[in-house]
């Protein structure tokens, strides 16, 4: 009964991996409420933030930011780059980086430089890997973002628009769209996106603000928590994925290692029958020899 022995030690084994996986799908789905509350209610202001920002592209303020002038030619950029700290979620983190590879392709090909911020340890590894010009980086994210965490590598990046060394700002993450579906986003930060009007009385609805006591300190304090808003709210999408993936993928793992233990009993089965089989065999065999 070796074999029968050796198939016993492999449903064992098979059992306590599902032992583990259960668990860690059960821990994903109570983080992953939290994180869907967290990023549901980081939307309203996220979405009404963008909205004021990009009515400031047409109000014809006194001052113009340079988040809001688009460059004439675009040499460098700068992408910022969001993926999780942890594996066993799927192919989340392969489906952005895989954005992320395309898109430097295309920059690449048209003699565009790419500085780069990661915020989570598996895209800060594989840009590593890539040999990316990393700028700046963050790690060990955590289940919940923290805003005065994020402000550190993400203004590198808005330093250096600021002074010219990049053209443009990218951020790749992926956004939650239920629980089985998660997709993976390139949005344009800086300069802000403007989208043009319909007609000439569209465009006098772009009304100015006054502003007190001046517009600068004003219009650079909004179009600073705009930025910080959207890398916030990007993260806490991603992280919301993140739990939904590796619950999802937890699961498909938990029910094939029970089909596995299935199978593998059944094997066992069939071998520890035929191992009686043949010892009732050699037993009548002997008798009758008898």
């Amino acid at each position: 009964m070796a074999a029968g022995k050796e198939i016993r030690t492999k449903i064992k084994s098979v059992e306590n991996t599902r032992k583990i996986t259960k668990a860690m799908e059960m821990v994903a789905a109570s983080k992953m409420r939290k994180a869907q509350e967290r990023m549901k209610a980081a939307r309203p202001y996220a979405e009404k933030i963008a909205r004021v920002a990009t009515h400031l592209a047409y109000a014809h303020p006194e001052y113009r930011h340079p988040f809001v002038i688009a460059r004439d030619s675009v040499k460098r950029v700068g992408l910022i780059v969001v993926t999780s700290d942890k594996g066993l979620c799927g192919g989340l983190n392969t489906n952005a980086l895989r954005v992320v590879i395309q898109q430097m392709r295309q920059w690449e090909l048209a003699g565009v430089g790419v500085d780069v911020c990661a915020l989570g340890n598996k895209g800060f590894g594989f840009l590593q890997r890539m040999g990316a010009n990393i700028t700046s980086h963050w790690v060990g994210i955590g289940d919940e973002p923290h805003l005065e965490k994020l402000i550190g590598p993400v203004k590198v990046m808005l330093d250096a628009y600021l002074a010219g060394r990049i053209d443009a700002l990218h951020i790749v993450y992926n956004r939650f769209v239920n629980t089985m579906k998660q997709e993976p986003v390139l949005h344009q930060l800086l300069p802000l996106a403007q989208t043009a009007p319909e007609n000439e009385a569209q465009l006098k609805t772009y009304w100015d603000y006054i502003y007190e006591p001046e517009a600068k300190p004003v219009v650079d304090a909004l179009l600073m928590r705009y930025i910080e808003s959207l890398v916030y709210q990007a993260v806490a999408e991603n992280i919301a994925c993140e739990q939904s993936a590796r619950m999802v993928a937890m699961k498909a793992a938990s029910d094939n290692a029970k089909d596995v233990i299935g199978e593998l009993k059944l094997v066992y089965n069939k071998t520890r029958q035929a191992a009686i089989t043949k010892e009732l065999s050699e037993i009548v065999a002997g008798a009758a020899a008898v």
